[in-house]
């Protein structure tokens, strides 16, 4: 791999493990230190790498210097070495000495104490998902403004927004304890949800699916099962969820990239090993009583693999969503429910339904309504996508809208 193209990589990678590190030994109040010296360590590789060439094992080198780069920090900046903990400050009497711990397992806890830092209640949902995107995935500022549709002012804000607040809360990085991790899984398993589904469910102009943004999810939920106090039933029904949804990846977006409603995929570009993943986990998350909208979810996510259509499908998807709405109302929840409910009980029936939610500022809910017009009063399907367009500000998505009104002009 040339180096232009390992840089990012690793940047992508290697990035968050040393901040997560880093921040974990600094403490919240000195984020901006640690970002600042793993930025700086990038740099350094960028320049050197591009005179003497790429070392023969690159993620080794990024540790070597950030390392380095954080003892110099340490030995001539006084006032930071007289507000650092008492931890580091004493740990060792000469800062040549002093030893950062980037071992697999050390890597694994800062990212996980991080996580849970994060994931306070304290800040507002799409700050946690903007730090988690730039601390935990590596993100840069521009992405993460392209993926909630923003300025890249108004992402530097919300991210000095939350960690001021942080701060000013008095917040520790630190491993949590049983008690931290039963109250604050349920923040922390909605964050990683909501990150799968600016993905799933991209907001972007441009793409109407962010692979990158759903990978880093499950690689987040992937580390919650690497500790026993986070390994639990919701985990594992959380990541049973992305799966499915992930199964069918390929199948979602025509070459064009526009969206593909479920009933026209392409069934054999689903992926049958994540399918497998998705039932295993699935089955793990069985264990215990607790019922979560996690294991709701991907349970309809389960029925969604199966390829045969037929009644038994339809009637198991509705019958999960009316409980799922019974345990939390959304109104993405109630729309897909009508979808089922038009499965099972028919178009005209579920028209009554949907009109029912009055969702008038959702330019999903006009399509869901010519989708059920279609085939029954062709000329108020095409005015209700006609209603979506205008809503949207997705391209990809006005020009999938754009093609089923095509299509009905044509019958």
């Amino acid at each position: 791999m040339q180096e232009q193209a390992l840089i990012p990589n690793l940047f992508r990678t290697e990035y968050r493990k040393i901040v997560s590190v880093l921040c974990s030994l600094f403490g919240i109040d000195h984020i901006e230190i640690a970002e600042d010296i793993v930025s700086d360590t990038f740099l350094t590789a960028t320049e050197t790498w591009s005179i003497n060439g790429i070392p023969e094992n690159p993620t080794a080198w990024l540790y070597t210097v950030a390392k380095n780069k954080t003892k110099n920090h340490l030995k001539r900046n006084s006032l930071f070495q007289q507000k650092i903990s008492n931890e580091i400050k004493y740990s060792s009497r000469n800062y040549e000495e002093f030893e950062i711990d980037l071992s697999d397992k050390n890597i694994i806890d800062s990212q996980l104490a991080m996580m849970f830092t994060i994931c306070n209640p304290s800040i507002s949902k799409d700050s946690q998902i903007s730090l988690a995107l730039n601390l935990l995935c590596g993100f840069g500022i521009q992405e993460i403004a392209d993926a909630f549709l923003v300025t890249k002012e108004a992402v530097y804000k919300r991210l000095n927004r939350a960690k001021e607040k942080l701060k000013t809360e008095g917040i520790k990085i630190e491993q949590p304890s049983v008690s931290q991790i039963l109250s604050g899984s349920e923040t922390a398993f909605t964050t990683l949800y909501l990150l799968f589904s600016e993905g799933y469910y991209s907001t972007s102009q441009h793409t109407v699916l962010r692979k990158d943004l759903c990978l880093e999810a499950i690689r987040l939920t992937l580390l919650l099962l690497e500790n026993k106090l986070t390994n639990v039933p919701a985990t594992h029904a959380l990541l049973s969820l992305m799966y499915f949804h992930s199964s069918r990846f390929n199948a979602r977006i025509n070459d064009k990239g526009e969206n593909i409603l479920y009933e026209e995929q392409d069934d054999s570009l689903w992926d049958v090993e994540l399918i497998k993943k998705g039932i295993k986990h699935l089955n793990q998350s069985a264990t215990g009583d607790a019922l979560t909208k996690f294991h709701l979810e991907a349970a309809i996510a389960y029925w969604h693999t199966k390829k045969k259509d037929n009644d038994e499908k339809w009637e198991n998807i509705l019958q999960l969503y009316n409980r799922l709405l019974q345990i939390e109302y959304s109104p993405m929840a109630a729309l897909n429910r009508t979808f089922s409910f038009a499965k099972v009980r028919g178009k005209s029936a579920a028209i009554i339904e949907a009109e029912k939610l009055k969702l008038i500022n959702n330019p999903f809910y006009y399509s869901l309504l010519g989708y059920l017009y279609t085939d029954i009063d062709r000329s108020k399907a095409i005015q209700h996508f006609e209603f979506a367009i205008k809503m949207s500000s997705s391209q990809a998505i006005i020009n999938t809208f754009k093609r089923y009104i095509d299509t009905l002009e044509t019958k």
